[in-house]
């Protein structure tokens, strides 16, 4: 059993530019922080293949999906190729699931209808196949649910993660009645988070993870690091960063870091159960980290 804590990033974009191709080096310092693994959602066909080699790189779980932000350039055909390319995943000890999916109705100019027919076509390839899906969730609480309802998910099949949740108690009440564990990251470190931080306060303890979303939302010492012109950007995120967000959410819950760990991971092994074989091909016993 691990006598430090040790932590999964349950989401992360290390093939985003702000990495500039030093994944395995961002891999590398998470693991000096004891950030043991994680998982790389997709976000659109063109990078299927990235994700997938960077995740046998890193020795990451990966995930495949189209993200709502990239639905406006996608194509119909694409909606195929994912679930070819899921088809042939199958067999990877590293894939873990359908995502990053969903609906975002935060961006007004985004198409709706659009975005709906992919989230519901992607739910049916979740469904075929029994897996578990890691939803994109922003002002759209209610129709992400009314969707998985459609779709015929319930409690007691593999569910997922409702990535970045920033909704009501009664939302996140519907989402959890449907198995699904509940993404917690930077904005937890805010005070002024206020709603993600009662929410965080009052859940079931088997129902939060922990995530970056690296290189977005940084948590509030990225934000605006110290000594940084009032007009700095924030420094990106990093999985690095996991254990020190962790910090937020022992002291939110009432939590030691090692309780935070362990029930952490077996939170993010319950929802998205194909995280155990990442775990394996890395040499690493599930019960391991969760002191089960």
């Amino acid at each position: 059993m691990c006598s430090h804590p040790v932590w999964i990033d349950t989401h992360a974009h290390l093939d985003a530019a702000e990495f500039d191709g030093g994944a395995t080096g961002v891999v590398a310092r998470a693991r000096l922080a004891g950030v043991i693994s994680g998982v790389m959602p997709a976000v659109e066909r063109g990078n299927f293949a990235t994700v997938q080699a960077l995740a046998r790189q890193c020795g990451w779980g990966y995930a495949l999906g189209i993200h709502p932000l990239y639905v406006d350039r996608a194509q119909e055909s694409d909606l195929e190729a994912l679930r070819q390319t899921v088809e042939q995943a199958l067999p990877d000890p590293l894939f873990v699931g359908i995502g990053e999916i969903g609906l975002d109705f935060f961006v007004p100019a985004l198409d709706r209808d659009k975005q709906q027919r992919f989230y519901m076509a992607q739910l049916r390839i979740a469904r075929d196949f029994a897996l578990p899906v890691i939803l994109h969730v922003r002002k759209s609480q209610d129709s992400l649910l009314a969707g998985l309802r459609r779709s015929g998910f319930s409690a007691g099949r593999p569910a997922g993660i409702a990535h970045a949740f920033n909704g009501s108690m009664q939302q996140a009440q519907g989402f959890m009645d449907l198995g699904f564990a509940l993404g917690f990251g930077g904005a937890m470190t805010f005070e002024r988070a206020l709603n993600i931080r009662r929410l965080l306060a009052d859940i079931p303890d088997t129902v939060p993870v922990l995530e970056t979303d690296a290189p977005d939302i940084p948590p509030v010492w990225l934000y605006r690091p110290r000594g940084a012109p009032l007009d700095a950007p924030p420094a990106p995120n990093s999985p690095e960063q996991l254990p020190r967000i962790a910090h937020t959410m022992a002291a939110l819950r009432g939590w030691s870091l090692q309780q935070t760990a362990k029930q952490t991971t077996a939170n993010a092994l319950r929802a998205l159960p194909r995280l155990a074989g990442v775990l394996s091909a890395a040499g690493i016993p599930s019960a391991a980290v969760t002191g089960t």
